[in-house]
C-alpha cells in the first residue's frame, strides 16, 4: 500500500483512450488451452500434502464460473465454505472500479469510516494483484484482463517528475477512475511516484505486470493477449530498464528506498530482496510469453544470461543459515585480491546480536540486503515467499525458509499472519533509518508490523514445499479475528496482537489475500498460476563460492 499523496495531476481524457478499447479488446477470440492440474513441471502427486489424487484430478477448465459468491472450489469438492467467505467476496465486489462501463481494478480500500480518502480510492498494481488472482481462480477473467490492458496504456505516457523524465518502460504505481456525472466522460489519473512522499518511481510495478500477465494465460488459456504486440512491447520496455548495460558489478538491481511494498524509508535502499525475488520471477514469466521473433530473441538471450548470474549470487551471497553465520562471524576484513574469503568486506561486529538466538540449527532464509560492506540479516516475508515460487531458492533452501518459519513461528506469525519484516528497529536506530517516522514505529506499519494480505503467498509457498498445514494453521488465526476486526489492513505489536493505529479497515488487499489463499488450500492446481518450477538448466551452476569457504 503506497503512503499518503497528493492531488494527482497526469488526466487522460476519453479521446486518448482509443487506442485501447476495453471493449473491443474483449471481443477478440480466445484460444481454449486445457489448464495444467499442478505445477509447471511437477505434478502434486510428488509432495506429500495430504492431497488425494481425487482432489488433483478436479482441476477446472478455462473460462469456468463458479456460484454467484461462492469459490468454484468449494462448489466441485462439496467444501462448506466459511461463514468469511460469502462476505469477503461481497466486500471485494464493491471494491471494483469501472472505467466506460468495464472493471478495470479494485480500490486499495473501502473504509468510509476514515475521515482522509487519501490514495486509498485508487488502483494500486501491487494491490491488485490477490484481487486478479482471485477473480482468476473464480473463472472471472474479464476484469483481469482489462486491468492489465488499462496499465498497458498508462506506460505509454509521458512521465515526469520535476524536469526529469523517467523510462519509458515504468509503469504506475496507481491510477484513479474520474467520473463526471454532468459531461457522462470518464478520465483517468496515473502516478508514477511524481505524487508520492518520497517521489519514488514503483520498481515493482511492471513486475508484478508481467507475473500477472502469465498468470491470466496460464488460468485462461488465452494466448492471444500475451501475444499482441502491445502486450509483446510493454514487456520488453520493462525489462530494458533492467538488462540495460551499466556500472554494476552484481547482477541485482540497485533500488532506492520505498520502490515497493515497504514505501517508506526503513533502510532498504540497495539490492532488497523483495526486488530481486521478483525481478528474477518476471525474468522467468517473461522468458515464457516472448516470441521468438528478431526483437524477442535478443531479450530471451539476455534474459537467460541474467537468470544464471542472478540466481548464483543470491542463492550463494544471500542466503544464510546456521553455517552460513558461522562463517561469517569468524570473517577476516580488508582482504585485496580475486581470492578474498570474504568478498564483500563485511565486518563480523556488524552482526546483529538478535540474530544469533533467531538462526535455528535447521533453517534458514535470504537476508534482506547484501552490498559492500553491509549486510541487511532481517527476514522480509514477501522476498522469501516470492523466491520459493519463483524457484530463485533451490528445493532445498526453500525447505530450509519454511523450516525456520516452523521453528519461528512466534515471531514471525504470532498472533496475526505474517511480519512483513523481522524484527523491528527501534531506539536510535529507528530515527537514523527512518528518519523519525511515526508511522513505521516499533512494530508497527513496514517496521515489523503483521499484513494480513501476505498469507495468500505464505500459503502459496506452504503448498509448494508440501507444507499445506502451515497454511492451515495461518488461514485458522486469520479467521478467528479478521472479520471481526473489518478486514484491516495491518496489525501492530509483536505478536500482531492490536489492529495498526493507523490501519485502513475493508483494505480490499486483505480481504482478496485471505480468498486466494482459501482456494489454494482447497484446490491446490491454482497454484500453477503463480508458481514456476526450478530450472534444470540453472541447477548445474549451484556451488560455493570460493569467496564464501571457510
Amino acid at each position: 500500500m503506497e503512503c499518503p499523496k497528493e492531488p494527482l495531476e497526469s488526466q487522460c481524457s476519453l479521446s486518448e483512450m482509443d487506442d485501447f478499447d476495453l471493449t473491443r479488446a474483449l471481443d477478440k477470440p480466445r484460444l481454449k488451452i486445457e489448464r495444467k492440474r499442478s505445477f509447471d513441471e511437477r505434478s502434486m502427486s510428488e509432495l506429500s500434502t495430504g492431497y488425494s489424487r481425487h482432489d488433483l484430478d478436479m482441476a477446472h477448465s478455462p473460462g469456468s464460473r463458479s456460484f454467484v459468491d461462492t469459490p468454484l472450489s468449494y462448489v466441485r469438492n462439496s467444501f462448506e465454505p466459511h461463514p468469511m467467505v460469502a462476505e469477503a467476496w461481497e466486500a471485494l465486489r464493491r471494491s471494483m472500479v469501472f472505467f466506460r462501463g468495464q472493471p478495470v481494478g479494485t480500490i486499495a480500500a473501502y473504509d468510509h469510516a476514515s475521515e482522509e480518502v487519501l490514495n486509498y480510492d485508487q488502483v494500486f498494481v501491487r494491490d491488485f494483484v490477490p484481487s486478479a488472482l482471485a477473480f482468476l481462480m473464480n473463472g472471472e477473467p474479464d476484469i483481469v484482463k482489462n486491468f492489465l490492458l488499462k496499465t498497458l496504456q498508462l506506460q505509454g505516457w509521458e512521465k515526469r517528475v520535476d524536469r526529469f523524465k523517467l523510462g519509458e518502460g515504468v509503469m504506475p504505481a496507481s491510477f484513479k477512475v474520474l467520473h463526471d456525472p454532468v459531461r457522462k466522460t470518464d478520465t483517468i489519473a496515473a502516478d508514477f511516484g511524481e505524487s508520492a512522499i518520497g517521489r519514488v518511481a514503483p520498481v515493482d510495478s511492471g513486475f508484478w505486470w508481467i507475473i500477472l500477465l502469465r498468470a491470466y494465460t496460464k488460468s485462461t488459456g488465452d494466448l492471444t493477449l500475451s501475444e499482441t504486440p502491445e502486450c509483446q512491447k510493454g514487456i520488453r520496455l520493462i525489462l530494458s530498464l533492467c538488462l540495460s548495460e551499466g556500472f554494476d558489478t552484481f547482477p541485482t538491481l540497485l533500488c532506492a528506498d520505498g520502490c515497493s511494498m515497504v514505501d517508506r524509508r526503513m533502510g532498504v535502499y540497495g539490492y532488497p530482496i523483495e526486488i530481486q525475488a521478483l525481478f528474477f520471477m518476471a525474468l522467468r514469466s517473461a522468458l515464457s510469453m516472448l516470441k521468438h521473433d528478431e526483437e524477442g530473441r535478443e531479450f530471451i538471450e539476455k534474459i537467460v544470461k541474467r537468470l544464471h548470474a542472478l540466481s548464483f549470487h543470491m542463492r550463494n551471497y544471500f542466503w544464510l543459515d546456521f553455517q552460513q553465520l558461522n562463517d561469517i562471524y569468524r570473517f577476516k576484513t580488508e582482504e585485496y585480491s580475486h581470492t578474498a574469503v570474504n568478498k564483500f568486506n563485511v565486518m563480523p561486529d556488524s552482526i546483529p546480536d538478535w540474530v544469533f538466538d533467531f538462526m535455528p540449527l535447521r533453517g534458514g532464509y535470504f537476508v534482506g540486503n547484501v552490498s559492500p560492506a553491509r549486510m541487511d540479516f532481517r527476514w522480509f516475508s514477501l522476498g522469501n515467499c516470492v523466491a520459493i515460487l519463483s524457484s530463485l531458492a533451490t528445493p532445498e533452501q526453500s525447505m530450509a525458509i519454511m523450516d525456520l518459519l516452523e521453528h519461528r513461528w512466534e515471531e514471525l506469525v504470532g498472533e496475526m499472519p505474517l511480519k512483513i519484516c523481522y524484527p523491528c528497529i527501534e531506539s536510535h536506530e529507528w530515527r537514523i533509518v527512518t528518519g523519525c517516522d511515526p508511522k513505521n514505529t516499533r512494530w508497527s506499519y513496514h517496521n515489523g508490523g503483521s499484513w494480513p494480505v501476505l498469507l495468500w503467498m505464505l500459503t502459496a509457498a506452504c503448498i509448494k514445499t508440501g507444507r499445506p498445514q502451515i497454511a492451515r494453521r495461518a488461514i485458522d488465526l486469520i479467521e478467528s479475528r479478521l472479520h471481526r476486526d473489518c478486514w484491516p489492513e495491518y496489525y501492530d505489536g509483536k505478536l500482531g496482537r492490536y489492529v495498526g493505529k493507523q490501519a485502513r479497515k475493508y483494505q480490499t488487499w486483505s480481504i482478496a489475500g485471505y480468498l486466494v489463499a482459501k482456494m489454494m488450500l482447497e484446490d491446490p492446481s491454482h497454484i500453477g498460476m503463480i508458481s514456476l518450477e526450478e530450472d534444470k538448466q540453472m541447477k548445474p551452476v549451484i556451488k560455493r563460492s570460493a569467496s564464501w569457504s571457510c
